[in-house]
């Protein structure tokens, strides 16, 4: 299929020119920063995000909010994943070339692979994983969006995308991300519950705030349970000899 529209008229084009023209003025320190932040730079950073949202949200009381939380967590790459496969057979439907390749003048400080333009893997893995941290804690999602939306203009400014092809990979990682959320949340839930409940590994999803430790809360349940059965016999037992005593009584006074 033939590519996006690329002529110069296309407001897309103007705003390539825009924000790759900057480099015509920027310090090379900045190119290089911006190479290293567009390539690998940021993408790290939303994994050390995503490590970070694992570890906080934990770290709560209630073992249910901890085990919903956690799954979310693990969502969001898997997110990833799946919105870049979703993504090959787009860029090979619509077909289009680098800006490099139709432009005069693009500066392009990343060498491309040879791979289509649209959309952006780097913006639709991104994206997916922002919206996946945003599901299971707000402010670390924010913070991930940022990253996502700063990425896509590295993206822009290395000139290896048009603007559109960001656009549509924010669009498309934010759509694999909610869209199949529920579901990944009814399948993923049951497993970190199951996980939270166990004494080896359950600190993976649920890590109360305070000093106890899992397993000992775990533990502490159920010698809490079976103190409640041992008081319950005991109630049971009580009351099985005063009505023996009571029927003796009786005899007696008869």
């Amino acid at each position: 299929m033939a590519g996006l529209e690329t002529t110069g008229s296309n407001p897309d084009v103007g705003l390539l020119y825009d924000i790759n023209g900057l480099t015509a003025t920027a310090p090379d320190w900045v190119d290089r920063v911006v190479t290293v932040a567009g390539e690998y730079g940021l993408i790290l950073a939303l994994v050390l995000l995503t490590v970070w949202t694992w570890w906080r949200v934990r770290r709560t009381d209630c073992r249910e909010e901890a085990a919903g939380a956690v799954a979310a967590v693990v969502w969001a790459p898997l997110a990833a994943g799946i919105a870049l496969l979703v993504n090959i057979p787009i860029r090979g439907f619509v077909g289009r070339p680098s800006p490099a390749e139709q432009h005069r003048g693009i500066e392009e400080l990343v060498a491309v692979r040879g791979d289509f333009s649209f959309v952006s893997d780097h913006a639709t893995l991104a994206m997916a994983l922002a919206v996946g941290l945003f599901i299971a804690h707000r402010r670390a999602g924010l913070a991930g969006i940022a990253l996502a939306v700063l990425l896509g203009f590295s993206r822009v400014y290395l000139g290896v995308h048009y603007p559109t092809d960001v656009i549509g990979g924010l669009a498309l990682g934010t759509a694999v991300a909610l869209l199949l959320s529920p579901l990944a949340s009814a399948l993923l839930t049951p497993l970190t519950k199951l996980i939270a409940r166990s004494a080896k590994v359950g600190r993976l999803v649920w890590s109360p705030k305070g000093t106890r430790d899992e397993a000992g809360s775990v533990e502490e349940e159920r010698e809490q349970e079976q103190g409640r059965d041992r008081q319950e016999d005991g109630v049971r037992q009580e009351s099985g000899a005063v009505g023996v005593s009571r029927r003796r009584d009786r005899d007696l006074a008869a």
